[in-house]
């Protein structure tokens, strides 16, 4: 009964010290932080609770506030690296002035961001699902980017069925995206600018 109980108290000061190490909100921030950098040096298989509590120097109880489990730290990582693409794509279409420009710039943007952050792209498309959401979650990252790319066909094909343009617009770059992963395809921005340009008969 003494080890239990000596045991419990360690716990709880273990868990007064993390709480005592960062203010509300920024645990998990930290967490995403660490978990993005494990993605970026292509640390995949090491994405658990427990693994990147080290990282941050609390004990894996304290994170459990914040991710009741892995699949739960597998989805918002994966929400952050489509909320970075929505942040890129919109950067991107600004400085190219919007219309035709920004548009085709929005789809370079998509393909250099596979190519210059693999692991979390490839993570952020494979756990972004319906079922996984709970369909239709308003703050899932990836509806600034997909409303980025209806905005883009709504100002190039004002006439057009803007829902299928975009499908056709998000194939196109997210298939070219993969062919490269897959090295399919060697990285070569010229060209992705050249075959992005293509789409619609020609944005230039």
């Amino acid at each position: 009964m003494m080890a239990n109980k000596g045991n419990s108290v360690n716990m709880e000061n273990s868990e007064a010290r993390d709480a005592r190490a960062y203010h509300h909100g920024d645990l998990r921030a930290a967490v995403i932080a660490a978990g993005l950098a494990r993605l970026a040096e292509g640390d995949s298989g090491e994405l658990g609770l427990r693994a990147l509590a080290r990282d941050v120097g609390v004990s894996a109880t304290a994170l459990y506030r914040h991710f009741p489990d892995k699949e739960a730290l597998l989805d918002a990582l994966a929400d952050e690296g489509l909320r970075r693409l929505g942040a890129l794509q919109a950067q991107a279409w600004l400085k190219a002035g919007g219309g035709r420009a920004g548009f085709k710039a929005t789809g370079v943007a998509y393909v250099r961001f596979a190519h210059d952050e693999p692991a979390l792209f490839r993570l952020s498309f494979t756990r972004q699902m319906p079922e996984r959401k709970g369909g239709g979650d308003a703050s899932d990252g990836g509806e600034v980017a997909y409303n980025l790319l209806r905005a883009g066909v709504g100002e190039v094909f004002p006439a057009g069925p803007v829902d299928t343009a975009a499908l056709h617009a998000w194939a196109l770059v997210h298939g070219l995206a993969m062919l490269i992963l897959d090295r399919r395809v060697d990285w070569d921005e010229a060209m992705v600018e050249r075959v992005v340009g293509l789409t619609f008969g020609g944005v230039d």
